[in-house]
């Protein structure tokens, strides 16, 4: 899809810069920089994926590993 947005004159030289010294558009750039903000700034994707990460590998837990985790979690200010 074809869109038009407004940048700083700096961010637009800079982002041009960049796309040259990767040698893609400025459009693929754009692209990607979005797609990578979407991913960090959507917590159910992470979230997700770090279920299928989890389901993955399986879900037993030792109880070892649980009580260090208990006492990390302990310690840290929330």
């Amino acid at each position: 899809m074809k869109t038009a947005i407004s940048l700083p004159d700096d961010l637009f030289a800079d982002a041009d810069r960049l796309a040259r010294a990767q040698r893609k558009s400025r459009s693929q750039l754009y692209s990607d920089a979005l797609r990578e903000y979407v991913a960090r700034h959507a917590p159910d994707e992470v979230t997700k994926l770090l279920d299928d990460v989890c389901a993955e590998i399986g879900g037993e837990i030792d109880g070892l590993t649980s009580a260090a985790a208990r006492r990390t979690l302990e310690r840290t200010e929330w």
